[in-house]
């Protein structure tokens, strides 16, 4: 069953277009695509997960620090839009919208967490098993010695941002490793853009603090 198969349409979905095929869609922006969803073709909301999914991943996880839980939190953010898309106001950016959905229930979670010493227990225990987990975005190309270096500094790099507080790393991951502007930052996070470039600059130096005897 694929990610599209697990949700329904809306009882007042307009009737489906003639089908188009992933090569069509793939060449549509963001907006367009959504207008063929809320026109009822299901398949456009395939493509709308297969473009986010694992940047959606990618972000929740440095988020959070648990794998397992992010793409749990990862499925919720795309039933929410599933349920929701038809209040989506299309003169905003889709990827702003959709990664807000995902921040709140990334810091939800943090939240939580943070009330319940079992849990934040359990997900350090089982993240004491995880060196093993792949990394993302390696490249073949690279020979072994390169390829363990950069492996080496990713795990660094992600254990030093697990321990920015929430609301610095937050801003710190979306900014640094999602390439997000600050005016997305502002609206994802809703706060105002001094706040986000006072919480940015603060995390950079938290960050390079933490860094630095690792690297040395």
């Amino acid at each position: 069953m694929n990610a599209t198969e697990r949700f329904h349409r809306p009882q007042d979905a307009a009737p489906a277009p003639a089908r188009r095929t992933r090569e069509e869609l793939e060449a549509l922006g963001d907006s367009q695509v959504v207008q063929r969803f809320l026109e009822g073709e299901e398949r456009a909301f395939g493509e709308l997960v297969r473009r986010y999914d694992n940047r959606l991943l990618n972000f929740v996880y440095r988020t959070v620090g648990d794998r397992e839980r992010a793409q749990d939190l990862v499925q919720e953010t795309f039933v929410r839009v599933y349920r929701h898309l038809h209040r989506f106001d299309q003169s905003k950016k889709f990827s702003t919208w959709i990664y807000t959905i995902a921040s709140n229930l990334a810091k939800n979670e943090l939240r939580n967490r943070s009330r319940n010493p079992l849990v934040l227990f359990q997900t350090i225990k089982k993240n004491w098993d995880a060196d093993h987990r792949p990394l993302e975005w390696e490249d073949e190309s690279l020979k072994p010695d390169d390829l363990f270096r950069k492996r080496h500094l990713r795990e660094m790099v992600e254990k030093a941002v697990n321990e920015l507080p929430e609301h610095h790393r937050l801003v710190f991951v979306l900014r640094e490793l999602e390439g997000k502007s600050y005016e997305e930052i502002a609206e994802i996070t809703e706060t105002n853009l001094g706040t986000v470039k006072s919480r940015l600059n603060r995390a950079r130096n938290n960050f390079a603090q933490i860094i630095a005897p690792m690297i040395d």
